[in-house]
């Protein structure tokens, strides 16, 4: 079916108390993992570009291979602009076709988060597409993005009602306590529940997690036997997100994990079979692993079965 607008899929999500995973994808075999599997189990799907992955292959390309791969499945599928870093790249992601954007200024003053917010609102709306923005910051680094636990800071409640009603968004994300990347610190990350509770109680839209991949601790094992070096890799924990969602988290994001299990498929056919040279019994493994992953993300935000 065609590409789905977010803010579609994301109001009935919060409404109805489910959530809908956001896997970033850079190439073809994550998006036919992504797709395949929510078609499997009938379960809407955001799909999600990232500046990483724009330098990889390219904002049209990716663009262009999600939009061709969606119009054969028919769950709802949502093109999203991952950390959009500025008014050009959201105008590019527009005119690449994608459904939602992300405008990330969250690194500027409220004022002037709220401005940028305003003109990409502006932008995105006039031709039909939704808007995500980030009020907060997360520890962690994702792609080129770095932010230091002295920059991070948690999302203000009142700063959030605000926020919404000054810049129209659609759908907001907001820290609280997860972080970018497999190493969250030591020890279980702490997720600040009160204060989602709060936010949710003042802003009605559905709520954005990032940084919220679990490090499954069956990949983290497997990956440690192939000589992969993770011992301090942590996630976050699955009855955080389940406590989470009927709080107004409606869209989480998920790359880190996606990543683990790629790897891991190809660290096991190099280190078992190292004769192997056609990369699609090395990547296909990947794409394997990957589907078992997302098939745990639909499962655990209670995706399935709502397309």
């Amino acid at each position: 079916m065609p590409l789905v607008v977010g803010k579609e899929v994301l109001d009935k999500a919060r409404r109805e108390g489910y959530a809908v995973p956001s896997f970033n994808t850079n190439n073809l075999e994550i998006t036919q993992a992504i797709l395949e599997t929510a078609e499997e189990m009938r379960a809407p799907v955001f799909i999600q570009v990232s500046d990483g992955a724009r330098k990889y292959a390219g904002l049209e390309n990716l663009a262009n291979l999600v939009r061709d791969m969606a119009s054969r499945v028919s769950v709802p599928v949502v093109l999203h602009l991952d950390h959009g870093a500025d008014y050009k790249m959201v105008l590019q992601a527009l005119r690449a076709g994608f459904t939602s954007v992300m405008i990330d200024a969250s690194h500027h003053p409220f004022e002037e988060n709220v401005r940028e917010t305003q003109r990409c609102v502006e932008a995105a709306h006039a031709v039909g597409v939704s808007v995500e923005a980030e009020l907060g910051r997360l520890q962690g680094i994702e792609d080129n993005v770095q932010v230091s636990e002295a920059e991070a800071f948690l999302t203000d409640p009142e700063e959030a009602e605000r926020f919404v009603e000054l810049t129209g968004v659609d759908y907001l994300a907001i820290a609280i306590g997860t972080s970018h990347g497999a190493y969250k610190g030591k020890g279980r990350p702490y997720i600040d529940h009160r204060r989602l509770e709060e936010i949710a109680r003042r802003v009605p839209l559905p709520l954005v997690l990032h940084g919220a991949s679990g490090v499954p601790e069956w990949l983290k094992e497997r990956l440690l036997a192939t000589g992969a070096e993770l011992k301090e890799a942590t996630g976050i924990h699955d009855e955080d997100i389940r406590k989470a969602i009927p709080n107004g988290i409606a869209k989480i994001n998920i790359d880190t994990d996606l990543r683990l299990a790629m790897t891991l498929g190809i660290r096991e056919v190099v280190t078992q079979n190292p004769k192997e040279f056609d990369p699609r019994k090395i990547i296909g493994k990947g794409r394997e692993y990957l589907k078992q992953v997302i098939r745990e993300k639909f499962l655990l935000m209670g995706t399935a079965g709502r397309a």
